[in-house]
C-alpha cells in the first residue's frame, strides 16, 4: 500500500485546490475582478526582488481545469502504473510538471514565465524517456530540442524588454503595442508559443511524444504543456490583432490544423492517432486566436482539455487490455469486451467531433460560426471547414476499427473492464465532457450571442461533420481500403500519412548537411592538409634532421664536439644582446 498513498494524497490535495479556484473565479468573474499581487522575495539596500502573480477569472478557471485534470490523471495512475516499482518518482515528475504549469499560468512577468516554461520542457523530457528505450530517448531529445528553440525565442524577448522598466508584459502591451520593440518582443512570443503548440514548423515533436506513458499523454500532451503556447499567446493577443503576426499565425496554424487531419487518417498507431487530432484542435485555437477572439480560444482550450484528456485516458485502458498494443488494426469489437471504457470513448469522440450538446459542441460549432460572419479569404474558410470534416472523418474511421466487427488481436486475451481505479478517474471526466461545454458557455459569454447567418450557413457545419463521417466510414472499408492504398497512391499517401514529410525534415533535414560538410572539413582539413603540412610534417622533418645529425656525429667527434662551442657561442652572444 506504501507505494499507492502518493496518488491518494495528491489526488486529494489537487482536487480540492481544483475546486477552491473554480470558485474562486466564479466569484472574480462576477464582479469582474483582476488580483496583481507583488511579493518582495529580497530586499537588500536598493535592491529588491519582486516576484508578481496576477489572478484573474482566465488564469484561475484554467488552473482549476488542470489540477483537476492532473488529479484524476495521479488517480488513474494508480492502477495504470501499478506494476511500476518507481511509481513514487512517476508521480513526483507529474506533481513537478503541475507545479511548473501553476508558475506560468499566474505569471504577469516574462522571467517568472520562462521559469514555468523551462520546467514544463524539462520535465516533459523526463516523461517522455520515462520507458527507457531508444524510440522514447529519440522522442525526448526532438521534444527537447524543439522546445528550446521556443525557449531561446523567450530569452531574447527578456533582452528585449530591457528597453523598458520592467518585465511584467502586462504593463506595456495595450499603451506600445505599435512599438517596433514590441513588435520584435510579440514576435518572439509568437515564436515561443508555436513551439510549444507544435504548429508547422515545429509539429513533428508532438506525435513523437507518444513514447511517453499514457497518464502522461493525457494530462501533458493534450490539456498542459501544448496549452501551454495558446495560454500565452491568450495573454498577448492585443499584439496579434491588426499586424502581420495574425496573418502569419492563421495562415501556419490553419495549415497545422488540415496536415493533422490527413495525417490522422492515415495512421494506425492509437496514441498517435489521438495525438494528430490534438494537433489539429490547437491549430483550431491558434487560428481563432489569430483572428482577435481570443475568449473564443480560451473557451475551446478549456472545453478540448476534459474530452480529449479522456480520450487518452480510454486509450491507456484499451492498451493496457490489449498487453500494449496500440496498432488500431488488431483492435476490434471491444464495445462487447469493454462497454463502460467504449462508452467513455465514444462520448469523447463525439465531443470533440462537436456532436450536438456534448462540451466540443459548445466551442467548435461558436468558432465555425465566427469564422463564417468573419472578414476572411476563402483559403482559410476552405482550411476551417476541411479541416473540422477530416476531424470526423478519422474519429469515425478510429470506431470503426477499434470498436466494430470481430475482434482481430489473439484469441488469448485478457480484454475485460475491471479496472475500476481507472474507470472512476475516467467517468469523473466523462460528467465535464458531457456538461463542461454548457457550463463554460454560461461563464465565460455572460451575455449570449446572437449569430445571425443563413440557413445554409447554418447548416454547413453539421453538413461538413455528416460528410466527413460518411467518408470515415467508407475508407475503412476493406473493398475500398485497397484502392485506397494500392500502389498508384502510394506516393500521396505515403507523403500525407507521414505529416508532410515534417518528422524527416525537422530531423534528418537539418541535421544532413552539416553532418556532411564535417565530415568533408574533417577529411580535407583536420586530417589532410592540416595533418599533411601540420603536426605529421615537423614530425617527419624533425625525424629526418635528426637522423642527419645522428649520421654526422657518429662518424666525426670533431663536428660533435665543435657544435658543442658553438651552441655556448650562440648562447653567450644571446646573453650579452640582453
Amino acid at each position: 500500500m506504501k507505494y499507492l498513498s502518493i496518488c491518494s494524497i495528491s489526488f486529494v490535495n489537487l482536487i480540492l485546490v481544483s475546486i477552491s479556484c473554480f470558485f474562486l473565479s466564479l466569484n472574480f468573474l462576477l464582479n469582474d475582478m483582476v488580483y496583481f499581487i507583488e511579493w518582495e522575495v529580497v530586499s537588500l539596500n536598493s535592491i529588491s526582488v519582486v516576484m508578481t502573480f496576477l489572478f484573474d477569472w482566465m488564469s484561475l478557471l484554467f488552473m482549476s481545469f488542470v489540477l483537476m485534470i492532473a488529479s484524476l490523471v495521479i488517480y488513474y495512475s494508480k492502477e495504470y502504473m501499478s506494476s511500476d516499482i518507481n511509481i513514487n518518482r512517476f508521480i513526483m515528475l507529474v506533481l513537478m510538471f503541475v507545479m511548473s504549469m501553476m508558475l506560468l499560468i499566474i505569471s504577469p512577468n516574462l522571467v517568472s514565465i520562462l521559469l514555468g516554461w523551462d520546467g514544463l520542457g524539462l520535465v516533459s523530457y523526463c516523461l517522455v524517456i520515462y520507458f527507457q528505450n531508444i524510440k522514447s530517448y529519440n522522442a525526448g531529445m526532438l521534444t527537447a530540442l524543439s522546445n528550446r528553440i521556443g525557449d531561446v525565442a523567450l530569452l531574447l524577448a527578456i533582452a528585449w524588454m530591457l528597453n523598458y522598466g520592467s518585465w511584467n508584459y502586462i504593463f506595456y502591451l495595450e499603451i506600445m503595442q505599435n512599438e517596433f520593440e514590441m513588435m520584435i518582443i510579440g514576435s518572439l512570443v509568437m515564436l515561443a508559443a508555436m513551439t510549444k503548440s507544435a504548429q508547422i514548423p515545429f509539429s513533428s515533436w508532438l506525435p513523437a511524444a507518444m513514447a511517453a506513458p499514457t497518464p502522461v499523454s493525457a494530462l501533458v500532451h493534450s490539456s498542459t504543456l501544448v496549452t501551454a503556447g495558446v495560454y500565452l499567446l491568450i495573454r498577448f493577443n492585443i499584439l496579434l490583432s491588426n499586424s502581420w503576426m495574425g496573418q502569419v499565425l492563421l495562415l501556419l496554424s490553419g495549415l497545422t490544423m488540415f496536415m493533422a487531419g490527413l495525417g490522422a487518417n492515415f495512421e494506425f498507431d492509437l496514441k498517435k492517432i489521438i495525438a494528430l487530432s490534438t494537433l489539429s484542435q490547437l491549430g483550431l485555437m491558434m487560428s481563432i486566436l489569430s483572428m482577435g477572439f481570443y475568449k473564443l480560444a480560451m473557451f475551446h482550450l478549456l472545453t478540448h482539455a476534459l474530452f480529449k484528456a479522456l480520450l487518452f485516458m480510454c486509450a491507456g485502458a484499451i492498451i493496457h487490455n490489449m498487453n500494449n498494443s496500440q496498432d488500431i488494426r488488431l483492435m476490434g469489437g471491444l464495445s462487447i469486451h469493454m462497454p463502460l471504457t467504449s462508452a467513455c470513448f465514444n462520448v469523447s469522440n463525439l465531443a470533440l467531433c462537436g456532436m450536438p450538446f456534448l462540451a466540443g459542441f459548445y466551442s467548435k460549432d461558436l468558432i465555425l460560426e465566427i469564422v463564417s460572419i468573419s472578414n476572411i479569404n476563402m483559403f482559410s474558410f476552405f482550411l476551417y471547414f476541411f479541416s473540422t470534416g477530416l476531424t470526423v472523418c478519422y474519429s469515425f474511421r478510429l470506431v470503426f476499427y477499434s470498436m466494430t466487427g470481430e475482434l482481430n488481436c489473439s484469441s488469448l486475451n485478457m480484454l475485460n473492464d475491471e479496472g475500476w481505479v481507472m474507470l472512476r478517474g475516467m467517468l469523473g471526466l466523462l460528467i465535464m465532457s458531457i456538461i463542461g461545454g454548457s457550463m463554460l458557455n454560461w461563464l465565460i459569454f455572460s451575455t449570449p450571442d446572437m449569430i445571425c447567418l443563413p440557413i445554409y450557413m447554418k447548416m454547413l457545419t453539421l453538413f461538413v461533420c455528416l460528410v466527413g463521417g460518411l467518408i470515415g466510414y467508407l475508407i475503412s472499408l476493406s473493398n475500398l481500403y485497397s484502392i485506397n492504398k494500392s500502389y498508384n497512391f502510394y506516393h500521396l499517401s505515403n507523403f500525407m500519412g507521414s505529416m508532410w514529410f515534417m518528422p524527416y525534415i525537422s530531423t534528418y533535414g537539418i541535421i544532413y548537411f552539416p553532418l556532411n560538410y564535417g565530415q568533408i572539413v574533417c577529411k580535407s582539413f583536420d586530417q589532410g592538409w592540416s595533418e599533411y603540412f601540420g603536426g605529421q610534417y615537423l614530425y617527419k622533418k624533425l625525424v629526418n634532421y635528426s637522423q642527419i645529425l645522428l649520421l654526422i656525429h657518429n662518424n666525426s667527434l670533431k663536428i660533435y664536439l665543435m657544435l658543442f662551442v658553438l651552441w655556448i657561442f650562440i648562447l653567450l652572444s644571446f646573453l650579452m644582446i640582453l
